[in-house]
């Protein structure tokens, strides 16, 4: 006798693929709501790692306790950074003062010599717009302070949660791995070491980066005459955590400050650019890749792209290091594990 299908049957697992799918649906849309606290989230995990990039060895060479050795290494961090904005905060605030008023001077210059072309003055309107919205701006001036107010909330959220996350790397480790199947928790457990080690030696390769090209860029100030030396030093070297984009865009304000001294001065200026990351490109990112983790060159241009038009200006901030764990992720987690092909994983041996 041939059973008559069971249409109830049929019609359940229809209405329960629907809801799978709405499902997935909404948490799709949820999650690209929540796509800035992500990127905070991601934030801060990076500022955890360079927390307990100095707090292990810390602890590991002065015997001392985990808790004691984070603290250390939070107060070193903070040191380095307010004694170094201490020493030099008068030079920078007398120079941060020139630039201001010389940006202007070097855009109308840039604006006449577009205009001996042809070209009108674009620059002097685009300018007019922005003094004609003055207005608009103060009218505005609840929603800039509400943006402030949030972009210093995030500054405090990224780093106390650093803090957080770097004194008990373990416990929330072990919490978001229990948020896996059973079976895979070992391999998503090796993924995130994988992706650690990677990550902290990416940032022990671009720290030498930043500051190896603050300190040639200032010398290579000094040495041309550019006024606003320790500044547009410091903006070259901070702007480096940026691939590709940060050196263009530091490079557009030295230029612009020369070029009010004098336009050969400014041609000047780019030559000293071009020869410093030369320099890093042929003398020392063969060093430090020794000891730091390289991202293919198409790789790390593409995700600064993507990310960008995903998570906007902060994505583009944390284009680098999400690149980095996702390149590890990937190979990890699909070339080697679901393809089955052996690949080295950035960072494995030199970790």
């Amino acid at each position: 006798m041939v059973e008559e299908p069971d249409g109830n049957s049929d019609e359940a697992m229809f209405i329960r693929r629907v809801l799978i799918v709405i499902a997935l649906v909404a948490g799709a849309l949820i999650l690209w709501q929540l796509r800035y606290v992500l990127v905070l989230l991601f934030g801060t995990v990076l500022v955890a790692t360079i927390i307990r990039a100095i707090a292990d060895p810390v602890a590991k060479h002065l015997r001392l306790p985990e808790a004691i050795s984070v603290a250390l290494s939070v107060l070193l961090i903070v040191g380095v950074v307010g004694g170094t904005v201490w020493l030099v905060n008068a030079q920078i605030s007398a120079q941060s003062q020139h630039l201001a008023d010389a940006i202007p001077k070097a855009i109308a210059m840039v604006d006449n010599w577009l205009s001996g072309f042809g070209l009108g003055h674009p620059l002097q309107s685009w300018l007019s717009r922005i003094h004609s919205g003055n207005s608009t701006l103060i009218s505005n001036f609840g929603g800039w302070l509400s943006s402030l107010t949030f972009g210093i909330t995030s500054i405090l959220i990224l780093f106390f949660g650093g803090i957080f996350l770097a004194s008990q790397p373990r416990f929330y480790g072990i919490g978001a791995i229990k948020l896996v199947p059973t079976e895979k928790r070992s391999l998503i457990a090796e993924a995130m070491v994988d992706s650690e080690n990677a990550l902290r030696l990416w940032l022990k390769g671009q720290v030498v980066a930043m500051v190896a090209i603050g300190v040639l860029t200032w010398i290579g100030f000094l040495i041309i005459g550019v006024q606003s030396a320790l500044v547009l030093a410091i903006i070259a070297g901070v702007l480096e955590f940026i691939p590709y984009a940060g050196p263009i865009a530091s490079a557009v304000p030295a230029v612009l400050v020369a070029l009010v001294q004098s336009p050969e001065l400014a041609v000047w200026t780019v030559v000293m650019y071009v020869v410093v990351h030369h320099v890093e490109a042929y003398v020392l990112q063969p060093l430090v890749q020794q000891y730091a983790v390289e991202v293919p060159a198409v790789v790390m241009l593409f995700s600064l792209l993507a990310f960008g038009m995903l998570f906007g200006l902060i994505g583009v901030l944390f284009a680098a290091p999400m690149a980095v764990v996702a390149y590890v992720m990937v190979k990890r987690l699909y070339v080697v594990e679901a393809l089955q092909t052996p690949t080295p994983i950035p960072g494995e041996k030199k970790s």
